[in-house]
């Protein structure tokens, strides 16, 4: 984390001494100058450290100090006083100062003890809050898999860990991006550095642009104290941008800039902050439509992805599923205190056949409610939901008869408990979904082939795509490894 010093001395000469001591890479010193107002406005601006002459604290001491600890973000205050008491030193120390020192200390000696305490403040920076246990971090092992489709994907994840490159990891929603992303850098050079994660589709323009880059007192209506953003908190780690294709057009601009400066600008700053970061970004979207189509900055788009990474499907490496239920069993029976040991085979067959449109995610969530659903030790089809009974003949190759009544008139029991409203729209979705994904399969993935043939635009094609968990690149040939 790139660490922000906040100097509020009004003593000129001692200012710039001890900004001398505390200029260092991955340190930013802001200076505050204020009048008679100096700690009220000292006392409202994040940093990591606020080092203050004791003579602008007012009176009572204790409360001055608690103003400066009540902040979003603990920080350490160092007092520099300029007496030698040590019964004086007790005295601030008891009212909530973390070190005082004497002015008159030799430059060494000051050098010494500031150094001490910036360090407690990095190794803090990337420690979990206390109460907290710290989580087990992913690692790259935990995507072994019995898939040749993973198996080739995780080969090229390997090559580019030990790089600083940035990275794009696309993929479905529910594939498993974020935690790729925190293995690739739990195993790579900034490992001992933060991993900073920003959801850029759920936060609010306006907010966003603060998540991201910090914003200072007074930017904007609210905005009673500074705030530093992701990027200064992930200095010397990675900061992970997750939907990247729902960022703003303005604010893709300031991303291009701070990957091409290494600098961001908080809201409402007149200078920039140099940053060192690795940038890792995912999308579920086909950003490379969304460039065509002119949502998303192609300059961006390709400094983003130095390297692209497709995380595939879990419905292209079914072979894992086994594997990945018996570890979820394992994993949640202690979590929600269950004794399930299993499951049937025809229940895990079922889970096999499904389509997984919510991919690995989705799987938890079936095998938590398994669990929890569960009269036994093991999950049997009974505890699935009926979605993945319907689904299990897969995309495009439902019966005919799940979908349209029979000849004689008769109907599934299963429709007769549906209002008609809400059958309509059932088998309306599921014949849309078996007719593109056969066309598709029939066009080799070819998308604008795909919509003329269904009379429909392209982009319609794609929304419903997105719609049904349909992806072009799984329907096209593959080609055979002596074609490579």
């Amino acid at each position: 984390m790139l660490l922000r010093v906040v100097l509020a001395v009004d003593d000129a000469s001692l200012r710039r001494k001890l900004r001398g001591i505390l200029a260092r890479d991955g340190v930013v010193i802001e200076t505050v100058r204020g009048g008679r107002l100096l700690w009220e406005r000292a006392a409202r601006r994040a940093g990591d450290l606020l080092v203050a002459a004791e003579v602008i604290l007012p009176q009572p001491i204790e409360d001055s100090i608690a103003l400066a600890q009540n902040v979003p973000e603990p920080r350490a205050v160092v007092v520099i006083s300029d007496t030698e008491d040590s019964a004086h030193h007790a005295r601030l120390l008891a009212a909530g100062c973390d070190t005082v020192l004497y002015a008159g200390l030799i430059e060494e000696r000051l050098a010494d003890v500031l150094e001490a305490v910036l360090g407690k403040r990095k190794q803090l920076a990337v420690q979990p809050p206390p109460g907290r246990p710290a989580l087990a971090k992913p690692r790259l092992a935990d995507f072994v898999s019995d898939s040749p489709t993973m198996q080739a994907f995780m080969q090229t994840v390997a090559r580019v860990v030990a790089s600083d490159a940035s990275l794009l990891i696309l993929g479905e929603t529910g594939v498993g991006k974020e935690r790729l992303a925190q293995a690739i850098h739990a195993e790579g050079p900034r490992s001992a550095g933060p991993f900073v994660a920003v959801n850029c589709g759920a936060l609010a323009e306006s907010l966003l642009e603060s998540e991201l880059f910090g914003h200072e007192e007074g930017a904007f209506t609210g905005a009673t104290r500074s705030r530093r953003g992701a990027f200064e908190m992930a200095h010397d780690g990675t900061i992970f941008l997750d939907e990247i294709g729902e960022m703003a057009p303005h604010l893709q601009v300031k991303l291009l800039r701070a990957l091409q400066e290494h600098e961001i600008r908080r809201v409402g700053a007149e200078r920039p902050i140099h940053v060192n970061v690795r940038v890792m970004a995912a999308s579920n979207r086909d950003l490379e439509q969304e460039v065509e189509a002119g949502a998303f900055r192609k300059d961006l788009f390709y400094r983003l992805g130095v390297v692209s990474l497709t995380v595939p499907p879990l419905r292209r490496r079914v072979e894992d599923i086994p594997a990945l239920v018996e570890s979820y069993i394992d994993y949640l029976g202690a979590r929600i205190g269950r004794e399930v040991v299993g499951i049937s085979r025809s229940a895990l067959d079922a889970l096999c056949a499904y389509t997984w449109p919510g991919n690995v995610r989705e799987l938890i969530n079936v095998i938590e409610r398994a669990m929890l659903l569960c009269e036994g030790d093991e999950i049997s089809p009974a505890d699935l939901p009926e979605a993945i009974a319907r689904d299990a003949l897969g995309p495009g190759r439902e019966a005919a008869g799940s979908i349209l009544p029979s000849p004689d008139g008769g109907v599934p029991e299963d429709w007769l408990e549906q209002t008609l409203p809400e059958l309509r729209s059932a088998v309306v979705e599921r014949l849309e979904r078996s007719y593109l994904a056969a066309l598709l399969h029939q066009t080799g993935g070819r998308v604008g082939e795909t919509a003329a043939h269904a009379g429909i635009e392209p982009r319609s094609l794609y929304e419903k795509m997105r719609r049904y968990g349909l992806r072009k690149e799984d329907f096209r040939p593959r080609r055979s490894q002596g074609s490579r």
